[in-house]
């Protein structure tokens, strides 16, 4: 990309920031009209109805540690919130909501409401249709960007998580459920380099995807494990995931990926279609498979050795 086109497409984003800010009333002292701005209100209504760690709220609107404790101790003074030890756990701190604090979220989600629809109603149908779709949009793309994708040991508890998540979710849509055992071994060692690796998406420090690579001497490398939240299910992270993967492998000098997936699974099924994978005969005995696909690579330019 050239510097006059990236130039344009960063004016263009800075009007829509602008325009944005302004119309949300993000510019005022006291946003919806209550006695805060919208900073507070926001970490109000994150906090939610059941409490939330300080440590995840900072992760989930990405805000500094000194930031954070000046919002909670504004909201404190307010006695909006309380701040206390969890009960898991008594080195982490978690704020809670008072009584006086859910009546004046669900003011703010009154009043929310509100400005949304005043966004919609001067629009026809048709405009209120194209608006919202395109803020539909907005928020699927500023999410993805958002993701992170980065090599973890299996061993790492949002790799456990993740593997869980995958396991738990294979029985729950598989006809005959599913049992790790009586599936194909994947040992940890061999999602660990060289022999392979184990990626992890996160989303504000949260795990929302994983997928593994089993690496083949002379051979495709395999893609195990793929799973995606249902939080962020499309959203494309599956696809980022993927895309990935198939770079990971390329760096190690793979030409081609294969995989084996369940009729089940009809989502990844599509999505490894519209990835460039096309059906193959059965490469492996794995008892819960009904599908191989394999995808030949591009030659990376820099190859691991």
């Amino acid at each position: 990309m050239g510097e006059r086109e990236r130039d344009a497409l960063v004016a263009r984003v800075r009007i829509f920031n602008r325009a944005v800010t302004q119309r949300v009333g993000a510019l005022q002292d006291h946003y919806l009209a209550r006695q805060r701005p919208l900073g507070e209100a926001r970490l109000l209504w994150e906090v939610g109805g059941r409490g939330c760690d300080v440590r995840t709220l900072r992760a989930r609107l990405g805000l500094d540690s000194g930031y954070t404790s000046r919002l909670l101790r504004s909201l404190e003074a307010a006695r909006l919130l309380k701040v206390d030890a969890s009960d898991r756990d008594a080195r982490v701190r978690t704020a809670r909501l008072t009584k006086k604090g859910m009546a004046e979220r669900a003011v703010l989600d009154e009043r929310s409401d509100s400005l949304a629809w005043s966004m919609l109603e001067p629009l026809t149908p048709s405009e209120r249709d194209r608006l919202v779709t395109a803020m539909t949009d907005v928020a699927r793309l500023l999410t993805v960007g958002s993701l992170e994708i980065r090599v973890v040991d299996p061993a790492d508890p949002a790799a456990r998580y993740c593997l869980r998540e995958y396991a738990t979710e294979l029985d729950d849509r598989f006809e005959s459920g599913f049992d790790p055992a009586a599936s194909l071994p994947l040992l940890p060692d061999e999602m660990r380099p060289p022999a392979g690796l184990f990626l992890v998406a996160t989303l504000h420090d949260d795990p929302v995807g994983c997928g593994a690579l089993k690496f083949h001497d002379g051979a495709p490398t395999e893609l195990k494990r793929l799973w995606v939240s249902p939080v962020v299910r499309g959203l494309g992270v599956g696809r980022r995931l993927v895309d990935e993967l198939e770079r990971r492998a390329a760096e190690h000098g793979s030409r081609a990926v294969r995989l084996d997936t369940n009729k089940a699974l009809a989502e990844a099924i599509a999505l490894y279609r519209t990835a460039g994978y096309r059906e193959i005969a059965a490469f492996n005995t794995e008892p819960y498979a009904d599908h191989w696909f394999e995808k030949r690579l591009p030659r990376a330019r820099t190859a691991m050795r």
